[in-house]
């Protein structure tokens, strides 16, 4: 028990006394209050040599707070610095993201437009192709009608369509 629990006993016990009648004085067991006050006198070299000490150390005890007050801003210091580091080294890597992704939508669309014109010079040739095709087809037909025409006309037969010219 300390100091303090001993005082709230001898609180308890006066409080707790019986009252005389017409007054504010109160009845108590004298040989209560001198132990629980003998108790307290004991406890209290302890608790004020334990005073002493904190009040004889405080500059000790302040000047060590300091010095942990100190170590934990260093520390806090760094590990902003750190954050701040990450921070900037996440923005460049962002920004380095963006110039490769741009670059690379730069170079697609290129690549893009040059199979289109490939592709479009090869549709050209294949249409020349096919028109040119397309008229020795015609020629052909043209020639074998021609001579079914002349046919019909050495059977006696006359038609009426004209030649192609």
């Amino acid at each position: 028990m300390d100091v303090h629990d001993k005082l709230d006993e001898l609180s308890a016990l006066v409080e707790g006394a019986r009252s005389m009648p017409m007054s504010a004085s109160c009845v108590v067991n004298r040989g209560q209050v001198l132990d629980l006050l003998d108790e307290v006198r004991a406890l209290l070299p302890h608790a004020l040599a334990r005073a002493d000490d904190v009040l004889g150390n405080r500059e000790d005890i302040v000047a060590e707070a300091r010095e942990e007050a100190a170590a934990v801003l260093v520390e806090a210091n760094a590990h902003a610095q750190d954050l701040v580091s990450e921070h900037e080294v996440y923005r460049a890597a962002v920004a380095e993201a963006d110039a490769v992704r741009a670059d690379a939508d730069a170079e697609a669309a290129r690549m893009r437009h040059e199979t289109d014109d490939y592709v479009d010079a090869k549709l050209a040739n294949f249409e020349v192709a096919l028109h040119k095709t397309i008229a020795a087809v015609q020629k052909g037909r043209d020639k074998i009608r021609g001579r079914h025409d002349y046919e019909e006309l050495g059977s006696g037969a006359v038609d009426d369509t004209p030649l192609p010219g």
